[in-house]
């Protein structure tokens, strides 16, 4: 007996009725998203932890404890006492252990040697990681379209990045140097700054699906995205101006707030021993202080312009987003005072660098969501 139909089926046999809607070609492979953003996260926080402790190593002045540039023998440490006094021997012969250092004992060159050992250390695991990754990844055909340029970059610049951790460190090796230039050490910084927001923006792209990213981007607020990209350059412009700070032990130098020993403006702010004026905004203390607590100032009152102008998105994630790089901002100035008035104590200081990581890494999440806006519910408000 024929079974009856319901008058909502569709005429026809069931082989003649459509397959089951099958996912556009353009979400295809999102299996190997949820892995490739996991181990970006892996990369996230190793570089993160890279920045820490190039801080550490900087504000310990380890950075020219090792004098060689030893990528794959360099892995490994002194194990014997004729390795140690081998490369005691090669410090000795350094600007900074002549000028600054003389008489250094062996076990206290072991405390500065090992804190850059291990920043370079950390460096090769880095690489490592990003390695292993790609080419798992790579050889089975796991990378979703379009991103194989993007995660090679990041090892590109990884690799950039060690070739200019060694141009920094050779700065410091020749002449009456006993500090590396602060130009480079800006740069270093600066860079890893710019590897760890690339990072986090893959992050922030991959937790969602390409069709997800493209429905949103259709609500794309673009004054508020424009004005997040302005942020974000000014907050890495004043990122590489506190790398000038510790190139020079600028922080030290005045340790009064909110004047600067007294004077708004330091005195013999344009003056470098031998060199003309312009170098003084690199090199004078005084004037990279006042350079970096004035772009402090003005990258805060920026933020509350930006903030001021998020609350009349349309979703209720952005607006929580920019209130949380507010709150970071208002911190992070806190730290800035706190690190100048103690004269850049250790542990301070490091707290205002891992400021800068958090900081930077919400404007950068605030600056995605412009662009590609989380709709909620009608009951959120949104």
């Amino acid at each position: 007996m024929t079974q009856k139909r319901s008058i909502f089926e569709d005429v026809g046999s069931d082989a003649q009725r459509p397959a089951a809607p099958q996912p556009g070609l353009i979400d295809r492979g999102t299996g190997a998203r949820g892995a490739i953003r996991a181990w970006l996260v892996v990369l996230f926080a190793l570089v993160a932890s890279m920045i820490v402790v190039g801080g550490l190593t900087r504000l310990t002045d380890s950075g020219l404890s090792i004098t060689e540039w030893a990528p794959i023998h360099g892995a490994i440490p002194p194990l014997s006492d004729a390795d140690w006094a081998e490369e005691f021997a090669k410090y000795q012969a350094s600007p900074e252990y002549q000028l600054q250092n003389k008489g250094m004992a062996l076990e206290d060159f072991k405390v500065i040697f090992w804190w850059e050992w291990g920043h370079r250390q950390l460096g090769r695991v880095i690489g490592l990681v990003w390695a292993a990754g790609f080419a798992f990844f790579w050889a089975t055909n796991r990378i979703p379209a379009g991103w194989t340029g993007r995660l090679l970059t990041l090892g590109a610049l990884g690799g950039l990045q060690g070739a200019v951790g060694w141009w920094m460190v050779s700065s410091g090796l020749k002449g009456s140097m006993v500090d590396v230039s602060s130009i480079r050490l800006a740069t270093h910084l600066g860079l890893a700054f710019v590897i760890l927001g690339l990072i986090a923006w893959h992050v922030l792209a991959l937790g969602r699906t390409e069709a997800q990213l493209l429905q949103a981007r259709r609500g794309r607020e673009a004054k508020l995205f424009g004005l997040s990209t302005g942020l974000m350059h000014f907050a890495l412009l004043q990122i590489v101006l506190g790398a000038l700070v510790a190139g020079i032990d600028a922080g030290r130098a005045f340790p009064t707030w909110p004047d600067m020993n007294g004077s708004f403006f330091p005195a013999d702010a344009f003056y470098v021993p031998g060199k003309s004026a312009v170098w003084a905004f690199v090199e004078n203390p005084g004037l990279v202080q006042f350079l970096h607590r004035v772009a402090g100032y003005l990258l805060f009152a920026f933020a509350i312009m930006v903030f001021v102008k998020s609350r009349r998105s349309a979703y209720a994630a952005t607006r929580t987003a920019f209130l949380a790089v507010l709150c970071m901002m208002a911190l992070q100035v806190t730290l800035g005072v706190v690190t100048v008035l103690t004269s850049a104590h250790l542990h301070v200081a490091i707290t205002h660098q891992v400021g800068a990581i958090l900081l930077w890494v919400l404007i950068l999440r605030a600056r995605h969501l412009s662009q590609y806006p989380v709709a909620g519910s009608i009951r959120e408000g949104v």
